[in-house]
């Protein structure tokens, strides 16, 4: 297990590229992460989070990343004006990602705007994250907190300093021409589905 001091360290797309789930500063919070397409590493983040009916977000440097690993772009075509923000979007999926929805045939999926995080995602592709957090304990805001949750048991964390002042993805649901606000998060969405 090995700790990066930077997201800008090519290494850390070697070790994505190769299978590795890690601990990385996300565009909100510190989040495990694993190669989208590497149905392996998926299953591995899945049980650190002892998840098996709750999916996790994929994050992508473009809507083209979405597209290229299989969601529809009809789907993802009415997300766009949110993105990027941190603002995940649930969109219906396909039934070859169930590895990735655990059969719920959606998922958040979001496009930063952290140029440092969208940096590594267009040298990676997409990646699957989940907070860095056991089930009903709160997200670590440092690495050494998430080092506490998950230790030894992922293959490297990066250092991106205190994040406990960086709020959670907002979450919508995007029906017909209506925005349903799942969590307020990051970014303030009004009633009429516009950022405020």
């Amino acid at each position: 297990m090995v700790t990066f001091s930077t997201l800008h360290d090519s290494e850390i797309v070697n070790l994505l590229q190769n299978g590795s789930v890690g601990v990385i500063p996300t565009d909100t919070v510190y989040g495990l992460a694993c190669l989208a397409t590497d149905r392996t590493a998926v299953g591995r983040l899945y049980e650190l989070k002892s998840r098996d009916d709750k999916p996790g977000t994929l994050i992508a440097a473009s809507i083209e990343q979405l597209v290229e690993l299989g969601i529809p772009r009809r789907y993802v075509t009415a997300a766009q004006n949110f993105w990027p923000n941190p603002i995940s979007v649930i969109i219906p999926t396909t039934p070859d990602l169930q590895y990735l929805d655990l059969g719920r045939m959606s998922l958040a999926m979001r496009v930063p705007i952290d140029q440092t995080i969208t940096a590594l995602l267009a040298n990676t592709g997409p990646l699957l994250t989940s907070s860095a957090n056991h089930p009903g304990e709160p997200p670590a805001s440092t690495s050494e907190e998430a080092k506490t949750y998950f230790g030894d048991s992922v293959d490297f964390y990066v250092d991106g300093g205190d994040l406990s002042d960086r709020a959670a993805s907002t979450i919508i649901r995007i029906i017909d021409d209506a925005v349903e606000v799942l969590r307020e998060g990051a970014v303030k969405i009004n009633e009429k589905g516009e950022i405020i």
